[in-house]
């Protein structure tokens, strides 16, 4: 299966809403020493368009292990930045799932007079990891 393919079929997705997540994340060392709630929100284009899974788990993404996959990469070890764990959230989905792209938002409840701060990537299994993080 061709690139092209892979971007033709992408218009299938999988969408994990308000997935919680632990992690020792914050610039300030304070901030990291006891772990913090964060969520994300994620959507994934399988690189199998749904009309060819033939009702078969194997044909597609496992969002239970897709989860639990993204829970422990969360809680691996510390950072510092939000926009490097979502980066390597977004790297790991691609390289060990049938996933031609992803989007990924992650949000952290850190700031007085806000709901939440987060950043978003896009990926495709195509591009460079050194593409932009937009933040919102």
């Amino acid at each position: 299966m061709n690139s092209s393919s892979h971007i033709r079929e992408a218009s299938d997705a999988i969408v994990v809403s308000n997935l919680e997540l632990s992690a020792h994340v914050g610039v300030p060392d304070f901030e990291r020493e006891h772990p913090q709630r964060l969520t994300l929100n994620l959507t994934v284009f399988p690189k199998r368009g749904f009309h060819n899974l033939g009702d078969d788990l194997n044909h597609t993404v496992d969002y239970f292990a897709l989860t639990r996959r993204i829970r422990k990469l969360a809680a691996e070890r510390p950072r510092k930045l939000i926009e490097t764990l979502v980066e390597e959230i977004a790297e790991c989905i691609l390289g060990e799932f049938a996933v031609a792209a992803v989007e990924v938002e992650l949000r952290k409840y850190i700031l007085p007079d806000t709901e939440f701060v987060a950043v978003r990537v896009m990926r495709t299994g195509f591009e460079s990891p050194t593409a932009g993080v937009a933040i919102f």
